[in-house]
């Protein structure tokens, strides 16, 4: 049977519930990424902080997202995937409800982290598990994993802006409720999913960066993310929007972001191949980004600007990740995890920055940095599509 025929027969959704159950826990570990976007400046006004200071909300979640990634393998391989996941959970319950009570910005800043890590124990899991559980292989798994990926990206602001628009301490206590639901839902109905026959290294993703295709994809993850995460946490600081219209911004950024990452994304990949797809993103991306650099003071110029994005990044999302899986010479969940500790750098560091830039100089010149850094992300991937091209082969 040709790869048409099967991308033609083989239907991501359907699925069983426990496919279903592990992202819908996905939407929710994701809408906690754009959950606090609309309130950030509501933060900054309250607690009398900078804007660079608030990003830290951002950067100190990926940070300790991407450095926990590096031992998700160590820790699932030895009490099981479930268990990983529930773990994952439970601290994102416990650590968004100590968010929500918080008092300072330095509070929040440092119950994002724990945040971070509940949420690297289940997304590097999660990944792995639908794989295990789906029907239909592992681009069908992806797809499903893409659509609550951009789901939860497209809810999250949107949710966030509606419970900020009465305090910014509603989208804390909100996904604490949520996860509390996905904790229960996973705990029911996730079945099948057994433990590695092998346990997994501590150092098995660092010896799994020594592939120049995995490493060369992840650092193309990182300065791609470095865009995706100007974009996200600086651009509602450009914005004179209060929090339930910024929610509204980047819901519709977040579902063209779902449409094009489930629909789109395959339909470039079996027409142009994956390298030259990613190419042409980047460059779209990049452009974005510096014409929101230009057009900084045109508040309707940037909202479309940030709504556009969102076909590229979806795009993007689904693209990468099939990437890596396909040019990876180890097991998914290690180079999931290799591979998401390199990428979560760029998101740790661009918010802050970005505020920083602003701060520095003007409201400009963060965009402009974010553009030019996803243009370099196009001298990585070429590096990286030799191997995978070798693995097409």
């Amino acid at each position: 049977m040709s790869t048409q025929s099967k991308h033609q027969k083989v239907n991501p959704f359907h699925q069983p519930k426990s496919a279903y159950a592990v992202a819908f826990a996905c939407v929710v570990a994701f809408m906690g990424i754009g959950l606090v976007d609309p309130i950030l400046k509501s933060i900054g006004e309250e607690l009398h902080a900078t804007a660079s200071q608030v990003e830290l909300l951002f950067t100190s979640y990926m940070l300790v997202t991407g450095v926990a990634m590096l031992i998700t393998g160590f820790i699932s391989s030895r009490i099981g995937p479930k268990a990983t996941i529930l773990v994952g959970l439970l601290l994102i319950i416990i650590f968004a409800f100590l968010g929500g009570i918080s008092d300072t910005v330095g509070q929040i800043v440092g119950f994002r982290a724990g945040w971070g890590l509940g949420n690297a124990l289940f997304i590097s899991t999660a990944l792995a598990a639908i794989v295990s559980v789906a029907t239909g292989g592992a681009e069908s798994a992806i797809i499903l994993y893409e659509a609550a990926l951009g789901l939860g990206m497209a809810v999250g602001p949107l949710v966030g802006g509606t419970l900020g628009s009465f305090s910014w301490r509603g989208p804390f206590f909100g996904v604490s409720v949520l996860m509390a639901i996905g904790f229960i839902a996973i705990l029911v109905l996730l079945k099948g999913v057994p433990k590695p026959k092998q346990k997994t290294s501590i150092v098995a993703p660092f010896v799994a960066l020594k592939h120049r295709g995995l490493l060369s994809l992840g650092i193309t993850a990182l300065l791609y993310n470095f865009g995706f995460f100007t974009l996200l946490a600086y651009s509602p600081f450009v914005l004179s929007l209060d929090a339930i219209h910024v929610g509204y911004v980047f819901f519709f950024w977040g579902v063209l972001l779902a449409i094009c990452s489930v629909f789109v994304a395959p339909k470039l990949e079996r027409k142009f191949g994956v390298a030259p797809t990613l190419y042409g993103i980047f460059i779209l991306f990049g452009l974005d980004l510096i014409f929101m650099a230009i057009f900084t003071n045109s508040e309707a110029t940037v909202i479309g600007l940030i709504i556009i994005a969102g076909a590229f990044l979806g795009i993007n999302n689904t693209l990468i990740t099939t990437a890596v899986m396909e040019v990876s010479p180890v097991e998914r969940g290690v180079a999931s995890s290799a591979y998401s500790f390199v990428r979560f750098v760029g998101g740790a560091i661009a918010p802050w920055l970005a505020g920083k830039l602003a701060e520095w100089y003007n409201p400009h010149i963060p965009f402009l940095v974010g553009g030019i850094i996803v243009f370099l992300a196009m001298v990585t991937l070429t590096i990286g599509k030799r191997d995978l091209n070798k693995m097409r082969a």
